[in-house]
This record gives structure tokens, sequence and C-alpha cells, in this order.
């Protein structure tokens, strides 16, 4: 299915294949480049991006772990304008804020009536395709189709997205924390909120203090949780103490000191990391992972712990999370000062320097690099 309208052209960063081996300064497997941009169809949006987030989302790409038709249009956490709208579209209009959500949800299959539970069916289809909810790509670079990222594709000055890929929000939230707001929020503030199935004022321990684990802290602090943080980087808990947790630990330290809590979330996606949240957990208690590792990894738990112990296991997919409920909560806690977002900004970088951002994200130095657009230069 194609777009309707004048093309777009547009610069974004390609990749062009998955796998290259590091530093990718050196090997360069993202390439910015001019493609052209097909107009929205009855059903989407055209979206000038304003900001968008680097996420170890778009490095597993990047790294060949979660491997992705290529030649790909990166890019998924992001917000922007809208430009132009879909014929059928009537709740959102030329003007408004938006935030790309990386999963969009038919709200027809059965995986969609489960409040979040489970990811959409269709959504996933698409993404694994490359390709829109629609069906097809928007994007060509030299009459070559270009695959969309996640539905997304936010790694450029515009995006074509679906309906059903964007949460509107009010323009008092800025570009840089709305961006946020669909990918790392949505996913470590789901896992509090939405998996978790926490008390009123019970701790939570999080394993990984990146961007999602710590978005899940500031989600935690922001509704009245203590919070156990629990990391192998000094860097990352010194900063997760900046951002309130209460107690803070290596992996070493925390199993040493007997740490439990009836709430972990795992937010590193490395088997050791899900080992340390599962021992970390009380009696009676949840380990909530959210954490995307290798398809390959493997963890070694002892299963009668789950009996003797009453013990949960809950695997997260975007947090559990429903955009379309979820994002309007998180710009309110924003708006009502309670959720400081803007922690969770490590730098900003220009497009041109894409490849250099992924090996700092990749070399543990980075939590979350924007790339903005100013508006003179869409």
């Amino acid at each position: 299915m194609g777009g309707e309208g004048v093309d777009v052209r547009i610069i974004g960063a390609v990749l062009e294949e998955s796998g290259r081996a590091g530093p990718f300064a050196d090997t360069r497997p993202l390439v910015v480049d001019e493609l052209e941009l097909a107009g929205p169809g009855p059903t989407e949006l055209l979206v000038r991006i304003e900001s968008a987030g680097i996420c170890h989302s778009d490095l597993s790409v990047v790294d060949g772990n979660r491997p992705r038709p290529t030649p790909m249009l990166l890019g998924h956490e992001a917000a922007g304008t809208v430009e132009r709208v879909g014929e059928r579209i009537r709740d959102v209009a030329e003007g408004d804020r938006v935030v790309l959500t990386f999963l969009p949800r038919c709200g027809e299959c059965a995986a969609c009536a489960t409040e979040g539970r489970l990811p959409c069916e269709r959504g996933s289809a698409a993404n694994a395709r490359g390709e829109l909810l629609g069906g097809g790509t928007r994007l060509r670079r030299r009459g070559e189709p270009i695959a969309h990222h996640l539905g997304a594709s936010a790694f450029a000055d515009h995006a074509v997205v679906d309906r059903r890929s964007v949460v509107p929000v009010p323009t008092t939230v800025p570009p840089e924390v709305a961006a946020l707001l669909g990918c790392a929020v949505l996913t470590g503030g789901g896992a509090v909120l939405n998996a978790s199935g926490v008390r009123d004022g019970e701790p939570i321990a999080i394993v990984g203090l990146g961007g999602v684990g710590t978005a899940a802290l500031l989600v935690a602090k922001a509704t009245g949780h203590p919070v156990i943080a629990i990391d192998a980087l000094s860097s990352k808990l010194a900063h997760a103490v900046d951002c309130g947790a209460d107690e803070t630990y290596t992996p070493e330290e925390a199993q040493e000191a007997g740490v439990r809590a009836p709430v972990v979330i795992e937010a590193a996606g490395h088997p050791r990391a899900f080992e340390t949240a599962f021992t970390a957990t009380a009696p009676g208690g949840t380990t909530v992972t959210v954490g995307l590792p290798r398809a390959d990894a493997r963890s070694s738990i002892a299963p009668l712990v789950l009996t003797s112990e009453a013990r949960r296991v809950v695997g997260s997919y975007l947090g559990s999370s429903v955009p379309a409920r979820d994002v309007p909560t998180y710009a309110d806690l924003w708006l009502d000062g309670r959720l400081p977002v803007e922690r969770l900004v490590s730098g900003r970088v220009p497009l041109a320097d894409i490849n250099e951002a992924m090996d700092a994200l990749a070399g543990g130095t980075a939590l979350r690099q924007l790339i903005t657009f100013p508006e003179e230069d869409a």
C-alpha cells in the first residue's frame, strides 16, 4: 500500500547491514543519506521529527542481536509535530505534538484484548517485515525500497507513520521529554505500573540502570516507592542516587548483603542480570524482566524456589503498556513536576555522529543520547 500526495525529500540514518564489528565509528554501518518519503495514506500522518532518542533496541539491530531487514532507516523513540494528516483521521490535526511508539496496536486481534499484556499480533508482524501497520513501505532511496524500523524510522527529519503508532501530547510537553515517553518511560514505567503488581509503598529493586532501568526508577519514585538500584557500573549507581534511589549496590554487593525486595525489575537484557534479579526477589515476590537479551542467551535458576517461595516471574514487553492509555499518564506526571524525565538525557548528538553515538551506547558510557532536529533545518 502506497502513500498519497507529493513525496518529501528527507535526510535519515540508514543501516546498510546488521552485524558489522565495532567500533562503528570505523566500520560505519549507518549512512546518513537523502531518501524519498511518500506522502501519508488515509490512516497515516506526516510528522516532522523534533527529537529522537538512541536506544539499545536500535543498537541491537546494528550489532545483529535482533535481525531486521536491511537496508533500514533506524530510530523508534521520538516526538514531533504533525504536518499532514490522512483523510480518514479525525482525532489528530496539523500542528499537534505526537509521541511515536514502537509497537502499533491494531485494536482488533486477540493480543490487543489483553490490555497490554501481549504485544499486538499485526503490529509485531509488520515490525518484523519492516513495514507500516497498513502494509508496505513509504521509503525509497534512489528508487530502491528502504525498510521501516518498528513503524517509526525516526532517525530522520520527517517520518510517515500509522495513526496507531502515535499518541498526541500537549504542546507544553517539550520534544526532548515527549520523545522519551514513547520507549524508555513506557517500558520502564510500565514494568512498575502495569506488570509488577506492586502494592502502595512497597520497595522496588531495579537491576540495570540504563535508560529503561532509570525510567523505572523515576516512575517508581514518582508513585511513592523506595528504590534499590543495582548495577555493575559505579557511574550508573551514582546517577541513580541523583535520581532518588534509596540504596545502591553492585550485583556482588547485593548478594553479599542479602538484598531482597518484593518486586525486582530486570532492565539490562543480560542473563546474569536476570539471575541477579531473581536472587534479589523476596519470598512471595515478583521478578519482572523487560530487558531484551540475545536470542541464544540462557540463565540458570533453581525451579524449586519458585514453588517453595511462591514466586512469580513475569515477562513484560514494552512495559505491558497500552500507549494511548499510558503516555498521557506520564505526560501528566511530568507536567505536575513529579517525573523528571530530563534526568535520562546524557547527551545530544547530531545525526551525522550516529555511528559514534552507537559506540558510546555499546560501551556503557551513555544513558540516553538525543538527536535534535532544529526547526530551521527540517
